[in-house]
């Protein structure tokens, strides 16, 4: 059964008894929400991430959620990507095509996976570019509080070392104020190019679900939403994520284990 604790203005925390039961509760999340925002706006635009996400949106591709989820209307764009071929092991989009995207009728026009062609500088300068025209073109709403695009949910996961999305605890382009997408030659986890959403953008979105499974991810977890972070010292990434709308944790008890 899941618990819910309040944290602070617009964050839910959610605790369930096993990383399965995490999958079922996010799959409802996220039907839910396509739901409202397709009958609000005639889209829903989902950013997604590696790791283990992909796996844990499982149960969106099985019944009911298969059949009666519009997915004609899901506009799809990933928080971060690996400067490598799309069909390379360590693409994002090829994990998100294995376990999610092929299973469902997402109109491929709609999936905007990087110009995996590009140097990094120049993948990150071509993805902002895309968000711009689809901002243009009235696709993407610009957030009223931010100027930044205002996606409708962000499912992000987080590392042990705090990094979300690929801003990196030790890297600088954590602190970027002013691009929507910028980019990494260094990544201090394999492998090093990367392009990957800044800070204004993440917290602009409407919703984000950070999911988080798996006990090499408690002391992180506590970090975040406990007592964990040495006073003084420079927060971690996954501690600067909020949303406009709602930020909810989707933690297994493994995760939740030092809360």
């Amino acid at each position: 059964m899941a618990s819910t604790t309040p944290a602070k203005t617009k964050t839910k925390v959610l605790k369930f008894d096993s990383e399965e039961d995490v999958a079922v509760a996010l799959a409802k999340y996220t039907a839910d929400l396509s739901e409202k925002y397709i009958k609000q706006k005639g889209s829903f635009s989902v950013v997604l991430s590696g790791g283990t996400l992909i796996d844990t949106l499982r149960k969106l591709v099985e019944s009911p959620y298969k059949d009666s989820v519009d997915w004609s209307k899901w506009l799809i764009f990933w928080v971060d990507e690996r400067v490598v071929p799309l069909d390379h092991e360590d693409s994002n989009y090829l994990l998100a095509w294995r376990g999610f995207l092929s299973k469902v009728p997402i109109p491929t026009s709609n999936i905007y996976a990087i110009n995996d062609k590009k140097s990094p500088a120049d993948a990150a300068d071509d993805y902002e570019e895309r968000l711009k025209h689809l901002v243009e073109s009235k696709i993407l709403p610009i957030s009223d509080v931010t100027g930044f695009p205002k996606f409708d949910l962000m499912l992000l996961g987080m590392g042990p070392d705090g990094h979300v999305a690929s801003l990196f605890p030790s890297r600088q382009h954590r602190y970027e104020k002013k691009r929507w997408v910028t980019f990494i030659t260094d990544s201090p986890k394999p492998p090093p190019p990367r392009i990957t959403f800044t800070f204004p953008v993440i917290n602009s979105a409407s919703e984000i679900a950070m999911v988080i499974t798996g006990a090499d991810l408690a002391d992180t977890t506590k970090i975040a939403l406990g007592d964990g972070q040495t006073p003084g010292s420079t927060p971690l990434p996954c501690c600067e994520v909020s949303a406009e709308g709602e930020l909810t944790w989707f933690l297994d008890k493994d995760a939740a284990s030092k809360l």
